[in-house]
């Protein structure tokens, strides 16, 4: 499927173009965008340059203005860029007419995410979601161009009477999403069928917004050598292992890193691989300390929990990261007001991340800095569940 619609944009050179609204702070958008050129880095794309629109709602038919369009034309063509990478999701219309002005490849938030997913799927499973969800994302954006599709079922004899180019290609199409979907209900079952014979361990979670470190986690824990790099969505595939913390055994799964605006078809699709986080007993919520904005990256996940039925779940914080935290201790005569950068690894402690319900970690996993405080929270929170579900087998302790 990926030689059908995932966007090739290895080697190319490409620019990000974004929207600030009245409400929005400069560091705000900064932000959005550097996530965009990681999403691009990510893909294989080297950025030029970025182009900002300072603008209340964007343009229904270009997203940006004529003036900013005009803009981002002349570089493009002076500077030979190969596409123009948008923030937000391009609707058809907008798709359509950005491309007939600027006459380079354009791609949106969403179409470079999908391509990344479509990079990063290694089993049959995670393949046949990120299929589904670009077919899904590609059907109201046919044009006439896609007439390779119908090389796939044949040609001769494919057309029915007086059928145009775009109708084959949809029905090609929706005939596809259904296969996928058919597909993808017979992968659920098995999947579905593992997790009851994985027997009534206590199973523990890792979630969080992509590029935290959970995968890094879940090696540290398991001694496994699940995939782990500093790239979007290193990890697709869930991955579960039996984990043993002294004498007390569980199991720990590793899942798809959550972002800003992630695709909904993407949510779709791979509503069985988050079947592990809804069927999981804890929640361990990891989240890079590190990262300028990581608060509404938290904000994030638990958006995407609520969405997925899982916010209610017994969960841990767990801080990573500590030892890239950087902390600007403000002088005593300094009368500028306190920012994040002078808060410490204690003022977070105190802060919003003290609530009773919810207990935060502060860890390192690179460094294993804290672990052994981190292990004892899960024993001692898994040891407690166990007692519950196995009141006459408590000899374990």
């Amino acid at each position: 499927m990926g030689e059908i619609i995932n966007k090739d944009i290895q080697h190319e050179v490409a620019v990000l173009v974004g929207v600030a609204t009245q409400d929005q702070k400069d560091e705000e958008v900064k932000e959005y965008l550097d996530e965009l050129e990681f999403l691009a880095d990510t893909a294989g794309a080297t950025v030029a340059k970025r182009f900002i629109q300072k603008i209340d709602t964007p343009n229904p038919k270009t997203f940006v203005g004529s003036g900013k369009l005009e803009e981002i034309k002349c570089f493009v063509v002076e500077n030979e860029i190969n596409a123009v990478i948008f923030d937000d999701e391009l609707s058809p219309s907008q798709l359509r007419n950005i491309e007939r002005e600027l006459k380079v490849k354009i791609l949106d938030r969403t179409n470079l995410i999908l391509d990344i997913f479509a990079k990063r799927a290694r089993t049959s499973h995670a393949k046949t979601q990120v299929e589904l969800a670009q077919y899904q994302y590609l059907l109201p954006r046919l044009t006439g161009l896609w007439t390779h599709l119908e090389r796939q079922r044949g040609g001769i004899g494919l057309r029915g009477p007086g059928e145009t180019e775009i109708e084959t290609d949809r029905r090609i199409i929706r005939d596809r999403i259904a296969k996928l979907k058919d597909k993808l209900k017979k992968i659920d079952l098995q999947m579905a069928t593992q997790r009851k014979n994985r027997g009534q361990m206590i199973r523990v979670a890792l979630v969080g917004y992509t590029n935290v470190g959970k995968s890094t986690i879940m090696n540290m824990l398991s001694k496994s050598d699940v995939f782990a790099e500093n790239k979007l969505f290193a990890t697709l595939d869930t991955t579960v292992r039996k984990v043993v913390i002294e004498n007390l055994p569980f199991l720990l799964s590793d899942t798809v890193g959550f972002i800003r605006k992630l695709p909904h078809n993407l949510i779709e699709s791979f509503k069985s691989t988050l079947d592990e986080v809804r069927e999981a007993d804890v929640l361990l919520h990891v989240v890079d300390i590190s990262h300028p904005n990581f608060e509404e990256q938290v904000n994030i996940v638990n958006q995407t929990l609520t969405e997925i039925d899982s916010s209610l779940k017994p969960t841990f914080m767990v801080f990573n990261k500590i030892d890239a935290y950087k902390y600007v201790e403000k002088e005593e005569d300094d009368l500028t007001p306190v920012t994040k950068e002078n808060y410490s690894l204690d003022d977070w402690r105190k802060s919003w991340m003290a609530k009773d319900d919810v207990p935060a970690i502060f860890i390192s996993a690179i460094d294993r800095l804290n672990i052994e405080e981190f292990k004892r929270t899960i024993y001692d929170k898994v040891k407690d569940m166990h007692a519950i579900r196995y009141p006459y087998n408590n000899f374990l302790y």
